[in-house]
């Protein structure tokens, strides 16, 4: 039983350290990420009136390219809604973003380690809907923000890779009307998403 035991750990450690040797760079690599999560997002007004909007789900994809051992280009779409409701707590109807980012990432090389902590940033182009109570939609014009992302990446193996991502979102108010009245958009945001990356090559 002992010799199988220090057998097994000895299997575990190569399969632990030849799995790292593989897992510390994407240079050169093409991959796909699927990510699933939580939004915080910012308050609103409209017709005169503040909308407490609560927190929402978040969910969406993207690909990423690694140019070097510590830098990584990423495209990734996400979508999400969430509930508005007045000070009073009466419903105030519904809102959707959808959220085009574009950006970098600086990935930090950790020897002898499956983990590799990134930070990042980038552009958002942000498209906004708003419900309102009475089910009609609002205009709501398209934003134009910028984000700031930390995370990290477990590598199970070469091709699959577990996630984690902390993101937030700074953009500035827009504009947005319905049925003779107005009011105003803020699409910033704070994210938090889990998910798995797949990389082909």
């Amino acid at each position: 039983m002992k010799r199988f035991t220090t057998s097994l750990c000895l299997a575990l450690m190569v399969a632990g350290c030849s799995g790292t040797a593989l897992a510390d760079s994407i240079k050169g690599r093409l991959g796909i990420t699927g990510r699933l999560g939580f939004i915080a997002p910012a308050e609103n007004d409209f017709d005169d009136r503040k909308l407490e909007t609560d927190a929402g789900f978040i969910g969406g994809g993207g690909v990423i390219y690694g140019i070097t051992d510590s830098l990584a280009a990423e495209i990734e779409v996400t979508h999400t809604e969430f509930d508005a409701e007045g000070v009073s707590g009466h419903d105030e109807g519904n809102f959707e973003v959808v959220n085009i980012s574009m950006g970098g990432q600086y990935r930090f090389l950790m020897p002898q380690t499956r983990f590799v902590p990134y930070g990042g940033c980038g552009l958002d182009v942000l498209i906004g809907d708003y419900t309102r109570p009475s089910g009609k939609d609002a205009h709501v014009d398209t934003a134009i923000g910028v984000h700031i992302s930390g995370g990290v990446d477990y590598f199970f193996n070469r091709q699959l890779v577990f996630t984690a991502e902390l993101k937030g979102i700074v953009a500035p108010e827009v504009d947005m009307s319905a049925e003779g009245t107005s009011g105003n958009f803020d699409p910033s945001a704070i994210v938090g998403t889990v998910g798995v990356r797949y990389f082909f090559n």
